[in-house]
């Protein structure tokens, strides 16, 4: 269980000043509680890496909720709401991060981008992988590049590669880029 689940408050913060500034009025939960939000989205404690709690934040505040009008819901403190709801979304982002990388792994085509490798070669490296897996890529090189500087932010520098990348390529065609962390 973490600290913000117990209500200990944890790192309330500036997150909790921030977080109650949200455009929905005070009655916006009233319409649906946090347990029909939770039915009505399928959450499922057993198989989520998210706690009860921090679930039924998260789905509170996605549907414009306030972080004062939780707290009054939940009988705690608008702090412990923010420290839930920011517990949550670092789950959430760790979560995404796992996948991301179970996909590298599995991906069919994996093409490893050296650092200082000019980006414009991108495009022949990953059709010519693909071309020899027999997975089709559905990019033109233009959008390929554009896919590959986007998803590896400040490792790509106009055309300059400047952290060692992985471009892996899904049976479905789908790109993932990931920095390899040599």
């Amino acid at each position: 269980m973490h600290d913000a689940d117990r209500g200990d408050g944890g790192e309330g913060g500036a997150d909790a000043d921030a977080g109650d500034s949200a455009e929905a009025g005070d009655g916006a939960e009233s319409d649906v509680g946090a347990a029909g939000v939770l039915a009505e989205t399928g959450f499922d404690p057993e198989t989520s890496v998210l706690t009860r709690r921090q679930a039924e934040v998260l789905a509170l505040r996605e549907r414009g909720v306030r972080q004062s009008t939780i707290a009054e819901h939940l009988g705690t403190s608008r702090a412990n709401v923010s420290s839930v709801e920011s517990s949550a979304r670092r789950n959430v982002e760790k979560a995404r991060e796992t996948v991301a990388f179970a996909e590298a792994l599995t991906a069919p085509v994996q093409v490893a981008v050296e650092e200082g490798a000019d980006l414009y070669d991108v495009p022949k490296l990953v059709y010519d992988a693909c071309d020899e897996a027999g997975v089709k890529v559905g990019y033109t090189a233009p959008d390929l590049m554009k896919t590959v500087a986007d998803a590896a932010g400040d490792a790509v520098q106009g055309r300059e590669v400047r952290s060692s990348l992985l471009v892996g390529v899904t049976t479905e065609g789908a790109v993932r880029v990931r920095r390899s962390s040599e």
